[in-house]
């Protein structure tokens, strides 16, 4: 269904108040609309070139950051009983520019009579869960305070992935750094000592020093293949990547060092979820339904759609949450403890604000241990090269020395 939001990347030159002009790529639905985003960055559109649809989103996404100043400002605003079409017309100046079309659909259209929950359907860009809890926000009348709920669940989500995208990133660039290394010291390096020692005389070249060279040689002479087929790898690698991830995530899981980082990540997404839409009124099984979705890890996951089913056929909830034994023990007991007293609402608040401390713990452990790990793997690799350097040059030294 069309959300009239679908957008095109342009490569933009501006003329800025002062003199001199900027390039940069910008996203908007038109010229005239890109025009207008320039304007009020007190920039004057010079020229626009169209981008192919591959370059750019396709269409208008709201990333997490402007989830938060979305949530936060509308929060405060309606809070202070400022009307939502302009608290929408604040919170466009606030966003990215890349966001403001988002914000602006949504005005338009909660200014035409539409519900704000609809309007935010509309443009395509948010999950169901915020749409839920909007929905639901509405019909209690507290919209401020899930929206402030949402602002608290959008920044424990910028925080979970902070901490993914540093675990994962530091080992994958120490990696690159370390066959790159590699690669140009087999390929230049190698070869060239190798040849001047076999111009010494009485040079002893271990074989395993030959084989080296003659494989960075080989590499040299073809090289521009190589390359080529390096570029097609990675090409590969990109349009595969989502079949790729979900097979390392898969192996992650498994593995005992980062199946507990993932299992918390999951959890604190799963109880954040859970938090905002109790807070905004939905029911309990409802809301398992559409937090279910938040998790990927297939056995805490069975369990919480298992609860589910068996608490819509008229479960006992305590018994049912003792069931789910991909929890830890003490996460069951809370909840336990807090559906007897009627105050879940703050148990998910807690457990997801928990599992994020949990997260940032377990993932300072993983690096702790990896940091040696990948120490070791990176002396294995160049110091084998060095080695195979070394041996022949101490050989040729003591031959020259010698009677």
């Amino acid at each position: 269904m069309p959300t009239g939001l679908e957008t095109r990347t342009f490569l933009v030159q501006a003329s800025r108040p002062g003199g001199g002009t900027t390039f940069r790529l910008r996203e908007a639905q038109s010229r005239a609309a890109l025009a207008g985003d320039l304007r009020r960055e007190k920039l004057l559109l010079v020229k626009a070139l169209a981008l192919p649809a591959w370059v750019g989103r396709g269409s208008a996404t709201l990333p997490v950051k402007d989830q938060v100043v979305l949530n936060e400002q509308l929060g405060h605003l309606l809070a202070r009983g400022v009307p939502l079409v302009e608290a929408l017309e604040v919170v466009t100046g606030t966003v990215t520019p890349a966001s403001r079309p988002v914000i602006e659909l949504m005005r338009q259209r909660v200014s035409a009579g539409s519900s704000f929950a609809d309007a935010c359907r509309s443009t395509g860009v948010f999950d169901d869960v915020t749409v839920a809890v909007y929905r639901a926000a509405e019909r209690t009348g507290d919209l401020a305070g899930s929206a402030k709920q949402l602002a608290v669940t959008a920044r424990r989500a910028m925080a979970l992935r902070g901490g993914a995208l540093t675990m994962l990133a530091y080992p994958l660039v120490t990696l690159a750094v370390c066959f790159l290394v590699a690669f140009v010291m087999i390929v230049f390096i190698v070869p060239t000592m190798v040849d001047s020692l076999l111009q010494s005389d009485g040079a002893n070249i271990p074989w395993f020093t030959r084989a080296m060279a003659a494989t960075g040689s080989f590499i040299n002479d073809f090289l521009p293949f190589f390359l080529l087929g390096f570029f097609g790898l990675v090409t590969l690698l990109i349009i595969s990547r989502k079949a790729i991830a979900a097979v390392a995530l898969r192996a992650m899981r498994a593995a005992p060092l980062f199946g507990p980082v993932l299992l918390a990540q999951e959890s604190a997404r799963f109880f954040s979820t859970l938090a905002a839409m109790t807070r905004s009124g939905v029911p309990l099984a409802d809301a398992l339904g559409t937090a279910n979705q938040a998790i990927g890890h297939p056995r805490l996951r069975s369990q919480m759609e298992r609860l589910r089913t068996r608490l819509v056929e008229g479960g006992v909830l305590r018994v049912l949450i003792d069931q789910v034994d991909a929890l830890p023990l003490a996460t069951r007991r809370l909840l336990i403890a807090a559906e007897r007293s009627g105050d879940l609402d703050a148990a998910f608040n807690s457990l997801a604000s928990d599992m994020t401390d949990e997260v940032e713990r377990r993932s300072a452990r993983l690096m702790a241990l990896l940091q040696p790990v990948l120490i070791i793997f990176m002396f294995t690799v160049v110091g084998s090269i060095i080695l195979s350097l070394l041996i022949p040059m101490i050989n040729s030294t003591g031959q020259i020395g010698g009677p």
